[in-house]
Formats: structure tokens, C-alpha cells, sequence
């Protein structure tokens, strides 16, 4: 990977994570602010949804850590070593708990007619797709311990 790639994808790393930071600092708090002055006949429980938005950031911080730590591995020409498996286990168990917490919300979401059930649907329909991205690194884990393997039998042969 050319310097001027890997530049940018830390660029875009930081920026993510500044946002992420943003997100728990400020938007967080403001939305707490707005669950509260919901009419409390349609309201749902508040401290689940917060807590599931919280939880939800850091594991998307989780996985931006470790793409950088990957990225760093590239850079340095060892991302094919079995130090690598390491954080693509945990970015798949990011994506598994990001799941998980989606799917938490719809349920902290579903009774009562405080959001349509259309709403609820659509978050399930979000928990399939952050699963199908775990999947997806999940078969890149395969690959590399392919990659990882093939390495080996080449020091081997030479």
C-alpha cells in the first residue's frame, strides 16, 4: 500500500473517530435532552436507548482502532503474521455486539406506539446488514490466514 493511501485512510480514520468523539460528547446528551420532553404516554424507556447509542459509538471506535492498528501492519510490511488475527477477531466481535445492540434498540423500541413498527423493521433489516459486514470480514480473516500460510510454505521453500 503507497504512502499517499495509507495518508488518507488515516485521514479519514481520524476524522471518523473525531466524529464518533463528537457524537458521544455532544449529540448524545442533546438526544437525551429530546427522549425526555417526549409526551409520556408514547414514550419509551430512555436510559436503554442511550445506553444502546453509547455502546453502539464505542464499537464502532473499537473498529476504527483496530483498522489503524492493521493499517500501521501494512505500512510496516507485517499484516501477514499472526499478530493480525488478533484485530480482525476483535472487528468482527465489534460487528457481532453492534449487532447485537441494534437489535436491543428495535426490542427497547418495538412496544407501545411511540415509533411505527415499519421503524422496528427497518432497524431488524440493519441488524442483517451489520451482520453481513461480519460475515464479509470474516471470509477476509480466511484469507489472510491463507495468506499467512502460503507465506510460510514460501520461507519454506526458500
Amino acid at each position: 500500500m503507497g504512502k499517499l493511501t495509507v495518508l488518507a485512510l488515516r485521514i479519514v480514520l481520524v476524522m471518523l473517530f473525531a466524529g464518533s468523539v463528537f457524537l458521544q460528547a455532544v449529540m448524545v446528551p442533546l438526544l437525551a435532552v429530546d427522549l425526555g420532553e417526549i409526551d409520556p404516554d408514547l414514550a419509551f424507556p430512555r436510559a436503554p436507548v442511550l445506553v444502546t447509542v453509547v455502546l453502539g459509538i464505542v464499537t464502532a471506535q473499537v473498529v476504527l482502532v483496530c483498522v489503524w492498528r492493521l493499517v500501521t501492519m501494512v505500512r510496516r510490511g507485517t499484516v501477514f503474521s499472526h499478530a493480525a488475527f488478533r484485530y480482525v477477531h476483535i472487528v468482527i466481535g465489534a460487528f457481532v455486539a453492534a449487532a447485537f445492540l441494534t437489535f436491543a434498540l428495535a426490542v427497547v423500541l418495538a412496544p407501545g406506539e411511540a415509533v411505527p413498527p415499519g421503524i422496528v423493521l427497518l432497524i431488524c433489516g440493519i441488524v442483517v446488514a451489520i451482520l453481513g459486514v461480519a460475515l464479509v470480514v470474516l471470509v477476509l480473516r480466511m484469507l489472510l490466514a491463507q495468506a499467512v500460510r502460503m507465506q510460510a510454505e514460501l520461507k519454506e521453500v526458500i
